[in-house]
């Protein structure tokens, strides 16, 4: 029997997936960083999607031509204010030479499908995913019989166990490996013939399946059947189990290689496999309970609310406030399925994790203008810094290309990154003005590189591929900027992702995709280029770098301008003043100095500080998405406001969050609470999001600050987190506001000095620590000390 507190890490549903036609989005995830398998949890005839990290198609990389030419024209088309024709002109002058880039997508590798006897309708249907295991279970009865469905993919082993048991009737069942059909007519036209290329074997035990990519390597998997009892033969293309208590089917995918040789390889593999299914489980849930136990989080729900259904939880949202135990539930959530879809050696997680059903699925690619970024911010202060190096990975891999665009795009040294990419494709690729002129994405990136270093203290990592990386940055912008009258710098072409000034909007009913984004001096790319400059003087002074690199660093921070406001008091969006702001938009982007930057703070500028908080309150709520709820609740924890946070979650609960608990990029029921569009994509980009929401509103991180529980909103009255995340060590507190009580340990992994700023709920905070530390409260500031110390030692707070 489960306790309450691990019910926090249940998701339960009494319904099996039922999204119309697209069953794969309300399925439940499991992976393990390679393979993903998703769930659907029909009871007669079941379907679990099989997809591989590595597999992708439709792909295609061009030369890039040299139109470096461009950027001076541009220029002179915007001085003279002719800023249509400037924003198209690097985009006219590609498609004019033919240039075609474009993005692979995921493939669904396999279905695996399994027919069950019904004897009668079913009752008491449940599915279940543990997210401390990675275990989806679905269960029910027929008649006086009890079935149980379990599955998981595994960490230790590389595949899939899905075992089948029923208490009073024999299993009868019929498994299959099959091509995933499109739920596109289009894209079924275009599979036929690759549909040509299936091959299918049944043997004994075993199952193999394969298909032949668009560039000829084949992907498929191998399946083999391990029976209690009965009997299992081959039935057509598939393998009949017949009169058993228990069935473990085990499956082993593969992508990009060559069928004989891949299902002689797999059948090996699986034979040598001598563990039941609850060995194989323990196996993987201890590397799999290493991540995702290592952080953990409770908001006081009951155990009551903790045992209630996804579908009840949102219910209960749709009224208005995200339960506690949801909120519990999904900021687990987050983690985990960042867990299940990425791995250190592996290519990060793209926006659909590992379990995309279609073949070219809208946004399915790595985007760097918002959405990679926000699906990596969690991982420091939640304990998993060490999967961000799939992102590096990813990233460092492409920068030949990406030289090559800065040279042939702008003339420049250096590499500029375009926001979209996918594994070998790093050229220019979305031919649209809105992402070609926006030159942030490198920028942006590198302050994920100094983080790791931060959080790890990897000195070798930050000299030999944070610093090249961050210089390579550095180096575009060296070459991209120009100076103003005054001596500063001015930044164009300069797209705020992906916003159009109010003044260069069209006249209604004209189309409203991004008319017209390009423009002088964003805000964003400032902040951008400033946090980029500010890391890359404090890590070259670390590693020792070259005096004249860092003065030349220094002379550049020096001469970017400073943010301006607008009429309503609010920073604005573009500081050049030929483009006016536009509210009415989801991306959030100039508020960056705030969030995801630290720059601005209240305490070292006040006045600022209130500007960015304006900005982000005039933002209309019906022009939202799920991921930009996701990021207004952090910026509104890094503004101290609780209560705006827990709001902005709440919008995202009832308005782009379905069954299974997957964020949509929108609302598909048109309630006025996001942006209205026809589709509404799948994008997990959201569900980290709020799970890194969640940890900005307890914990506030920077290499000078600790803030313990900067905007907790009221109604989190009580809670506990425990193994969160400073930079040079760990920190766990609990509060009862109730009761007044209050206690929090930090311990250093390595040497330590910071200042820790306290809830000012509580008072008479008592602050000790062990030999080899040392508090000093800091004079005229209630409830903040300084702290300094050394490896290994525990600072201890307690209120009462």
């Amino acid at each position: 029997m489960r306790t309450a507190t691990d019910r926090k890490y249940i998701l339960t549903m009494k319904y099996p997936a039922s999204w119309w036609k697209n069953k794969w989005r309300d399925a439940l995830p499991a992976g393990n960083g390679r393979i993903g398998a998703s769930v659907y949890g029909a009871v007669g005839d079941e379907t679990v999607l099989i997809n591989h990290a590595e597999l992708w198609h439709w792909g295609r990389k061009d030369e890039l031509p040299d139109v470096g030419y461009t950027l001076p024209e541009t220029r002179r088309l915007m001085d003279e204010g002719r800023y249509m024709e400037a924003n198209w002109h690097l985009t006219s002058a590609l498609r004019q030479k033919g240039y075609a880039t474009t993005l692979a997508s995921p493939v669904p590798l396999a279905h695996l499908l399994l027919t069950m006897h019904v004897e009668r309708a079913f009752r008491s249907y449940r599915r279940e995913l543990d997210m401390s295991t990675g275990e989806i279970a679905v269960s029910w009865r027929d008649g006086g019989a009890r079935y149980a469905r379990r599955l998981f993919v595994s960490r230790a082993d590389d595949l899939i166990a899905y075992t089948i048991e029923a208490d009073q009737a024999a299993i009868d069942a019929l498994l299959r490996l099959d091509f995933p059909p499109s739920d596109n007519p289009k894209w079924n036209e275009a599979l036929e013939e690759r549909r040509q290329t299936i091959a299918r074997e049944a043997d004994g035990e075993f199952l193999c399946y394969a298909a032949a990519n668009e560039d000829g390597r084949d992907y498929g998997a191998v399946l083999r059947v391990v029976l209690a009892d009965g009997e299992a033969a081959r039935e057509g293309d598939g393998i009949r189990i017949r009169r058993s208590s228990r069935a473990l089917v085990l499956v082993k995918p593969f992508a990009n290689g060559e069928r004989g040789r891949d299902w002689r390889r797999l059948r090996e593999e699986l034979s040598a496999i001598e563990h039941g299914y609850e060995q194989l489980l323990e196996r993987h849930a201890a590397l799999h309970g290493e991540l995702f136990l290592s952080a953990s989080l409770s908001l006081g729900a009951s155990g009551a609310e903790r045992e209630r259904s996804n579908e009840e939880l949102l219910l209960d949202s749709y009224e208005g406030e995200a339960p506690a135990a949801l909120i519990e539930k999904l900021w687990a959530y987050g983690r985990y399925l960042y867990i299940s879809a990425t791995r250190e050696d592996g290519p990060p997680m793209p926006l659909y994790g590992l379990w995309g059903g279609d073949y070219r699925l809208m946004w399915c690619h790595y985007m760097a203008n918002e959405n990679i970024q926000m699906m990596n911010w969690h991982a420091p202060v939640g304990g998993l810094v060490q999967l961000t190096k799939a992102l590096f990975r990813h990233y460092d891999g492409l920068m030949d290309a990406f030289r090559d665009n800065a040279r042939k795009l702008y003339g420049c040294r250096g590499i500029y990154i375009p926001a979209g990419t996918t594994p070998g494709i790093g050229s220019p690729n979305q031919i649209v003005p809105v992402i070609l002129n926006w030159t942030g994405a490198a920028g942006w990136l590198a302050r994920h590189y100094y983080e790791y270093f931060l959080f790890t203290g990897d000195h070798d990592f930050l000299r030999d591929t944070a610093m090249p990386f961050m210089r390579e940055a550095a180096a575009f912008y060296e070459d991209f900027l120009v100076d103003d009258a005054n001596g500063n710098y001015r930044m164009y072409p300069s797209v705020s992702p992906e916003n159009t000034p109010g003044n260069h909007m069209p006249a209604p009913g004209e189309p409203l995709d991004h008319p017209m984004p390009t423009a002088i001096d964003a805000t964003m790319d400032f902040a951008i280029l400033k946090e980029l400059l500010t890391n890359l003087i404090e890590a070259g002074r670390r590693i020792g770098a070259d005096a004249d690199d860092v003065e030349r660093w220094e002379r550049m921070l020096r001469r970017i301008p400073p943010y301006v406001t607008n009429e309503d008091g609010a920073v604005r969006e573009w500081m050049h003043p030929d483009f006016d702001d536009r509210y009415d938009h989801r991306h959030l982007s100039h508020l960056y100095p705030v969030f995801p930057g630290r720059e601005v703070t209240r305490e070292d500028d006040p006045e600022l500080f209130d500007a960015f908080e304006i900005a982000v309150g005039l933002r209309r709520i019906g022009a939202q998405t799920g991921w930009s709820l996701a990021h207004m609740a952090a910026i509104y924890a890094r503004l101290g406001s609780g209560e705006r946070a827990v709001e902005a979650i709440d919008l995202l609960a009832r308005s782009c969050l379905i069954g299974n608990l997957f964020t949509l990029h929108n609302d598909w029921r048109e309630m006025g609470v996001s942006m209205n569009k026809a589709q509404a994509p799948v994008q997990l980009d959201a569900n980290l999001g709020v799970t890194n929401a969640v940890q900005e509103m307890l914990l506030y991180v920077s290499p000078r600050v600790v803030r313990l529980m900067p905007a907790v909103p009221e109604r989190w009255s009580r809670g506990e987190a425990a193994g969160f995340r400073f930079c040079e060590g760990t920190v766990s507190f609990r509060w009862d506001r109730g009761e007044g009580r209050f206690e929090a340990e930090l311990t250093a992994e390595r040497a330590a000095e910071f200042t820790l700023l306290l809830p000012e709920t509580f008072d008479a905070y008592r602050v000790s620590g062990e030999a080899g530390t040392s508090v000093a409260a800091v004079p005229n500031r209630s409830a903040a000390y300084r702290i300094s110390m050394q490896p290994g030692r525990t600072l201890r707070i307690r209120a009462e």
